[in-house]
């Protein structure tokens, strides 16, 4: 049996490759795709994930979730993604529709109409739609397989501001919500991230295949990889989103430890900040698997062969 999940999602080059990742494996059932702001404004994300569905040849629905965190203005990343999001790679206005149902409520509803513990949710933008799911649907929380998200960081610090990564910031009245739910977390951070580095004989893998979706994927890892040489100084560029479905599809490939995860909301400076407890000293009980670790080849091989196999 397939594992049910639900991609929130606000694509973002990297979000196209995990969502590819996730059509493309036959483990995995994608249930829907629900957008939300963040990397780009609403508008933007769920266009390009409707964009990349119809890339992808597959049919799953798409919605559109929040267009503004919960308690204040929204923070986009046109400086890493470009204008569109999904700049790198040029692709026509979808045909796939936009379905007509908020995204939240189709949330609420699938939660509600499958079997607990049998969905898992994806998040891999702010966490705005999963914490207003939860808000409007508490009965939802129980039914949750797990959330498995990529946001936070620890040794890493920040990617946003000095001590927060951009998800987690962008809403992190909602992150922390999320975390303190009780629903079981997977936490993606930018531990595991920033060692999940392209390489330019990856690239020219990925341009060379001969179907669409490969040079589509080259294109895209082309453009934030400037971006990201530039600020950290590597030789390539994090490849965040597609952490979380290669988690799932392959969760050896990675390590971490069950810890206390607390989400800042009031610092100063630090605002957003992912507060992990890795050494555990601070007594509170564990509330997340906190990924730090993750055989960088093992990841890009599955990558590779599972982006080979689409369109």
């Amino acid at each position: 049996m397939p594992q049910k999940i639900i991609i929130d999602t606000d694509p973002g080059q990297d979000d196209a490759v995990a969502i590819l990742l996730a059509l493309a494996s036959p483990e995995i059932e994608v249930l829907g795709i629900v957008a939300v702001a963040g990397n780009v404004p609403l508008p933007l994300t769920e266009a390009n994930a409707r964009k990349i569905v119809e890339l992808s040849g597959q049919s799953v629905p798409v919605f559109a979730g929040c267009d503004r965190p919960l308690a204040r203005d929204l923070v986009t990343a046109e400086h890493v993604h470009g204008k569109t999001g999904l700049d790198g790679t040029d692709l026509p206005d979808p045909t796939v529709p936009l379905q007509p149902q908020d995204g939240v409520d189709f949330i609420i509803d699938t939660l509600r109409r499958e079997p607990a513990g049998t969905v898992t949710l994806v998040p891999i933008g702010p966490l705005t739609n999963i914490a207003t799911a939860f808000r409007r649907a508490p009965d939802i929380i129980p039914k949750v397989q797990r959330i498995v998200l990529m946001g936070g960081a620890y040794f890493e610090v920040g990617n946003i501001t000095p001590a927060a990564e951009f998800n987690i910031y962008v809403d992190p009245e909602a992150a922390a919500e999320v975390f303190a739910a009780g629903a079981p977390l997977v936490v993606v951070p930018l531990d595991v991230t920033h060692k999940a580095l392209t390489s330019r004989a990856w690239v020219d893998q990925m341009r060379d295949l001969p179907n669409r979706c490969g040079p589509a994927v080259a294109g895209w890892t082309d453009f934030f990889e400037r971006f990201d040489t530039a600020k950290y100084g590597s030789l390539g560029a994090p490849l965040h989103d597609p952490c979380t479905i290669a988690w799932l599809l392959e969760p050896d490939l990675f390590q971490g430890r069950q810890i206390n995860i607390e989400v800042e909301t009031e610092g100063r400076w630090t605002t957003g900040m992912t507060v992990a407890d890795w050494w555990r000293v601070s007594g509170r009980a564990a509330n997340a698997l906190f990924l730090k670790d993750v055989d960088r080849d093992g990841l890009f091989g599955l990558i590779s062969d599972r982006i080979a196999r689409l369109p």
